[in-house]
């Protein structure tokens, strides 16, 4: 709670992950609190919207009420085992258990919430696979669950390339219509434990902001303006002696003596204000806009007027790891207007 109050007094926004669980809720492990066990299915439906409805309403009593809500954490497998595993023995009675129970924390956020109800986040980690996203969500869709934003955990030694997440996002956003954001990700700056090539990217600090500005792009092109952007998972992971940390202190935001890597200035690029900055050299215009304008494509047009035609630079932008630029002749033809657009 005192890390949420700080966070909305920063004026930054701030997202509320459940796990339903007394250890880490993941695809292998979803067991239900031990305070839960010996309820039946009905007492632990009004468990679920009781639990969330009393969590909302304390962090709205302390000021800090959360954006966004995931009901439950890597659910791809269910959540509460047994009661919500899927898809189970009996598929139709398992998607059906599911679906009151995630209905069941969905009403108990908006009893507490009242008119600042947080959008809600239903979370599964197959970022690079669209046959398993397809499947949750459709069997999810026939329960009539109520959620905002599909979120979804990528990470290239999991799930493949990144030519993969781009046609799950792409396939998530024109299928279903809602937002889809990264709700986990990550990438190691050392090859000390993750493979020193992911997919052509190396595991350099370097590597790392190519990584996310590639990243960044993907969401950003994703269909209809649906890409609703990017969470890294352990940013402030260190290596604790005798802590088993899984590699995870290998691609955060800090390196083993505690300092702060380039990613961490490629992120906050993301949500800069886009905006393109222009400086003359010679007879050399350079354009420069900040990561938040990853995917948009430049264009120029002669004048300004309601029909202008506006045609794309066909100069390839340049990635310096938190911005990007191009650089063009000054021509004699007369005056010229820049301007970034979404795809």
């Amino acid at each position: 709670m005192p890390l949420a109050v700080r966070v909305k007094n920063a004026g930054l926004q701030f997202m509320l992950d459940f796990h339903y669980s007394d250890t880490w809720a993941d695809p292998g492990d979803q067991l239900k609190p031990a305070a839960w066990i010996g309820l039946t299915f009905t007492q632990l439906v009004q468990q679920m919207h009781d639990y969330n409805s009393n969590c909302i309403a304390a962090f709205k009593a302390a000021g800090a009420m959360p954006d966004y809500v995931q009901v439950g954490n890597e659910i791809t497998g269910g959540m509460l085992w047994t009661n919500g595993a899927v898809p189970g023995g009996n598929a139709s009675a398992q998607w059906s258990q599911l679906g009151q129970l995630m209905k069941a924390a969905v009403q108990g956020i908006a009893d507490a919430a009242g008119a600042n109800m947080p959008k809600i986040v239903v979370h599964i980690d197959r970022g690079g696979d669209w046959a398993a996203t397809q499947w949750f969500f459709d069997n999810l869709n026939q329960q009539a669950v109520p959620f905002d934003i599909i979120g979804e955990s990528y990470y290239p030694y999991w799930h493949g390339p990144l030519s993969n997440v781009a046609n799950c996002l792409t396939n998530a956003a024109k299928r279903y219509a809602k937002p889809v954001m990264i709700a986990e990700t990550g990438f190691p700056w050392t090859n000390s434990y993750w493979t020193t090539n992911i997919y052509g990217i190396p595991g350099t600090t370097n590597g790392q902001v190519q990584f996310l500005v590639t990243l960044a792009q993907i969401v950003k092109n994703v269909p209809g303006r649906l890409g609703a952007g990017i969470f890294w998972w352990g940013a402030e992971y260190q290596k604790v002696t005798g802590v088993n940390e899984a590699g995870f202190n290998t691609a955060s935001f800090f390196d083993a003596g505690g300092n702060v890597l380039p990613v961490a200035d490629a992120v906050g690029q993301l949500a800069a204000p886009l905006t393109l900055n222009p400086s003359l050299t010679g007879s050399n215009l350079t354009l420069q806009w900040p990561l938040s304008g990853a995917g948009m494509t430049l264009t120029a047009a002669t004048n300004l007027t309601p029909l202008a035609a506006w045609l794309q630079v066909t100069n390839a932008p340049q990635n310096t790891g938190t911005t990007f630029s191009v650089t063009l002749p000054i021509g004699s033809s007369g005056s010229r207007f820049y301007r970034l657009q979404s795809n």
